[in-house]
């Protein structure tokens, strides 16, 4: 059982504590450091976590082994360097870091520590995607053409103005760091290494003014194509759609519950096979995640993200928060 301290206890804090706490054989949170101490008390009690009064304190703790980084963007990279240099091994919430560079500098600080590192992008564990990946690399789909998706969110309606959620700085073009990046990490996953990308991000309808509407064209190094769209001020979606010269497969619903696949008719005249459509209600991804994690920082299974694909992650976003208003596609570094 992986000892895991939590930094960050705001809503996206207490939900990956209750994915694990108390059902995982593999991870449990014993001590939390939050900056909203008053806030957290109840919660930290309920879910039996003793409250520090920083990560400082939580890293002086020998009993502590491993600290999920829940905590604003601009402080990842710093933050995972000082609990790599403590032995800990670290659990970061997406997006890895706002800068190819950073994200760079946290990587190194991680492998000198020799400590596990692990990146927050829950949608990769679910069954649909896995499905999806096994398509894809054994070539069912055919010549891929376009990968296409889609994240929805009501969250920008009842942020007020202040917050390091709305903060340009913190959350850059939209929504992408807080839903945009999940469909890039998907991407990056199935397509490999994106060459440049394309952006608008407008604000439309955002109590706090911030851009609430953003749209992203990529171009893989492979040829392929893609787009993304990402709203923060609409009802919960997600849709994920790889178009392929045998067939298309798309994922849908909030929890990625939904998966079809359409074949192509074939050249004959003669009618495709029949569409074929699934669904897996109710699996969870922030516990699937959080075990894969404890898995790899204790000799098991590597987590299944790269250092190199994190790094990549955050190159792309970077091209992308570059590329917002200038029409015209930006190269990724």
């Amino acid at each position: 059982m992986l000892r895991t301290a939590i930094i960050g206890l705001g809503r996206w804090g207490q939900s990956l504590v209750r994915s694990v706490q108390g059902k995982s054989d593999l991870i449990r949170f014993t001590c939390a450091a939050t900056g909203t101490r008053a806030k957290a008390e109840g919660f930290a009690s309920s879910a039996g976590l003793e409250l520090k009064d920083s990560l400082e304190a939580v890293l002086a703790d020998p009993s502590v082994e491993a600290v999920v980084l829940a905590t604003p963007h601009l402080q990842h990279a710093e933050q995972v360097a000082r609990a790599a240099e403590a032995g800990k091994h670290i659990f970061v919430e997406k997006p890895f870091t706002l800068t190819k560079a950073s994200a760079q500098h946290a990587v190194a600080a991680a492998e000198r520590a020799g400590v596990t590192l692990a990146l927050g992008h829950n949608r990769r564990f679910h069954p649909h995607m896995n499905r999806l990946r096994a398509l894809v690399r054994a070539g069912e789909l055919g010549t891929v053409l376009h990968c296409h998706g889609e994240m929805a969110s009501p969250t920008g309606l009842f942020l007020p103005p202040g917050g390091w959620r709305t903060d340009p700085d913190q959350s850059p073009a939209g929504g992408m760091t807080g839903l945009g990046i999940h469909l890039v990490d998907g991407m990056i996953d199935l397509f490999g290494a994106v060459e440049a990308v394309a952006c608008q991000s407008v604000h439309r309808a955002a109590p706090s003014g911030t851009d609430d509407t953003t749209s992203v064209l990529l171009r893989f190094r492979s040829g392929q194509t893609g787009s993304l769209l990402a709203f923060t001020t609409a009802a919960p979606t997600y849709r994920f759609m790889v178009a392929g010269s045998a067939a298309t497969a798309t994922i849908t619903g909030a929890t990625l519950d939904d998966f079809s696949l359409q074949p192509v008719p074939a050249a004959s005249g003669a009618p495709a096979a029949p569409a074929t459509q699934d669904t897996i209600a109710g699996f969870d991804t922030l516990r699937a995640e959080l075990d894969a994690f404890a898995r790899a920082a204790q000799g098991g299974t590597p987590y299944p993200l790269t250092s190199a694909e994190m790094i990549h992650g955050v190159a792309v976003l970077e091209a992308i928060i570059a590329a917002v208003g200038t029409d015209r596609f930006v190269a990724v570094a």
